[in-house]
């Protein structure tokens, strides 16, 4: 029945003997089969509506037959005009809410990291081996003032490595944290956690928002991957750190790396993190990124997952191992939302956040659109230090790309749950940030709203 949703034409004319007005199955309309269950749904991101239907609900659509009350209420059938119009009134509140969200500025102080991860994709850059200067911090922080007045701001610490040991580096950490104290900023920092017993009392003078830490499964798989140079293991110290930054009320973001090769971990580190105490605090909240090759990669290509791969393995996963659920709640597009909002989100006209809501900047003094650009020579958009140069064409080119600008998004039924996916990628794949990089929305939906809605298991 999932190929039902491809056969459902586009803006079919309807009518009823109540009402001659023309009426359209809306192009936004996302109809299928919940996964292990007899019953379907359809979602219409642009509508913010979502229900569960029959088998028989559905054959009426497919077949055209439109006299489901339901489907006219809540407009999943409705003229093109109106539907029409309601398109261009949320992008304009999508526009006009993007540009007063919150901004994240990323700033790499060196690019010098102390592990070989197996996986790392910063090895190839060609940087100097340098830190960031005391003048090129005090250039950073005055053109972030200016560039983003009026904005509200965080600055996420990143690297390579930001929390290694030695003066040196305390002293700059300590100077940015100060820096951006002192101007009312809130400050995350991306660690591997190897050094954080050392930081802990340098963090605890900013408004630290949270440190993202990574293991990458139990101590043995961790170790394999996540390792010293020189091979020593990481997974004990990492644990002492988590330990202490929860202890000293640090938000901890703990982040899993998942491919091939670790996904069967996951149920065992859930469980480990619910014995550790960590997921009852408030203060401990997880993600999962999927390992996957852009613009180079260290890894074994083989071990590399596709994004619908990775989900349909952690929602079999989830039904054998609830405890994972405990610890980490995977989005599966929108249904996570859906489930613990009670209602859909707004339509998203652009899911890629570089150069509008996210800068990323290094002590090169280079200016690039986010994490998966920094770095790149190639991929900078202008400088910061030491004079302010911007590559406007190259910028207005980022800010530019949604769903509506990218060819292979305009007639595509589930743009507005997918945004057109990451532009880095999208130009790692096809040579230009204006194309696209689709998502498997639908089968992110069967996966999602059967795991999270539990309807008619079979």
């Amino acid at each position: 029945m999932r190929s039902a949703c491809n056969r459902i034409p586009h803006f079919l004319p309807f009518s009823t003997k109540q009402n001659t007005t023309h009426m359209y199955f809306s192009k936004h309309n996302i109809l299928s089969r919940i996964k292990d269950s007899d019953s379907f749904f359809i979602l219409n991101p642009l509508l913010q509506q979502a229900d569960i239907i029959t088998a028989d609900e559905v054959k009426k659509i497919v077949a055209h037959d439109y006299s489901l009350p339901a489907l006219a209420e809540k407009k999943y059938i409705l003229p093109i005009e109106e539907e029409s119009k309601l398109y261009r009134q949320k992008y304009l509140e999508f526009i006009d809410t993007r540009e007063t969200d919150e901004v994240q500025l990323f700033f790499v102080p060196w690019y010098t990291c102390n592990f070989a991860c197996s996986y790392c994709f910063q090895d190839e850059y060609t940087n100097p081996n340098n830190i960031s200067s005391p003048e090129l911090i005090d250039s950073f922080f005055s053109y972030i003032q200016t560039a983003f007045a009026g904005r509200q701001k965080y600055i996420t610490i990143f690297g390579g490595e930001p929390l290694l040991p030695g003066a040196q580096y305390k002293e700059i950490i300590s100077t940015l944290i100060h820096k951006a104290t002192e101007q009312h900023i809130d400050i995350a920092v991306v660690t591997n956690g190897y050094h954080i017993a050392e930081y802990i009392d340098i963090l605890q003078t900013g408004h630290i928002r949270e440190i993202q830490v990574t293991l990458d499964g139990m101590q043995h798989m961790h170790d394999s991957r996540r390792m010293l140079r020189g091979g020593k293991p990481s997974f004990d110290t990492i644990v002492a750190g988590i330990d202490s930054l929860l202890e000293h009320k640090i938000p901890v973001n703990l982040r899993m790396v998942v491919d091939k090769e670790n996904i069967q971990e996951l149920p065992k580190l859930a469980q480990f993190a619910i014995d550790k105490g960590w997921t009852s605090s408030p203060l401990f909240k997880t993600q999962l990124g999927r390992n996957y090759e852009l613009h180079h990669c260290q890894t074994n290509n083989q071990r590399l997952y596709t994004r619908l791969e990775m989900y349909e393995d952690i929602y079999e996963l989830c039904k054998t191992n609830p405890e994972i659920l405990e610890f980490h709640k995977p989005a599966f597009s929108i249904s996570k939302f859906l489930w613990e909002q009670g209602e859909m989100p707004s339509p998203l006209y652009d899911s890629c956040t570089g150069t509008k809501t996210e800068w990323a900047f290094d002590y090169t003094g280079s200016i690039y659109a986010c994490t998966a650009t920094v770095g790149k020579t190639e991929e900078r958009l202008g400088t910061f230090f030491p004079e302010i140069s911007l590559n406007t064409n190259d910028i207005e080119e980022w800010q530019e790309r949604d769903v509506l600008s990218i060819d292979a998004c305009k007639q595509c039924n589930v743009q507005l749950a997918c945004g057109g996916g990451c532009a880095a990628v999208a130009k790692n794949n096809h040579g230009s940030v204006s194309a696209h990089d689709c998502r498997p929305i639908t089968e992110l939906l069967e996966l999602g709203i059967g795991l999270y809605f539990n309807v008619n298991s079979t």
